[in-house]
């Protein structure tokens, strides 16, 4: 649920309150009883849930188990292989 700002007219009271979004919007000031206006918030609050979001999930391949290799890496990889079987 989101938290909106309202402001008093008259007396120039400030309130936040948790409504939801099919709540109606506050018309009275609790304090001197004057009209209310919404007030837009600078803070927004971001919440990043789910894969994808860490670092740890960009390194892998579709199973999600092992981290992708490029296809330069699988040739020196062979051409270590094939030295060291050279040198044997």
């Amino acid at each position: 649920m989101p938290i909106y700002v309202y402001r008093c007219r008259d007396c120039e009271h400030t309130l936040e309150v948790l409504q939801k979004f099919s709540d109606p919007a506050l018309t009275v000031c609790p304090t001197c009883g004057g009209a209310l206006q919404k007030q837009f918030s600078p803070q927004v609050g971001l919440s990043f849930k789910g894969s994808g979001f860490y670092i740890t999930d960009y390194a892998r391949n579709n199973n999600g188990s092992k981290p992708a290799t490029t296809e330069a890496a699988k040739k020196s990889e062979s051409a270590t292989t094939e030295a060291k079987k050279a040198e044997a």
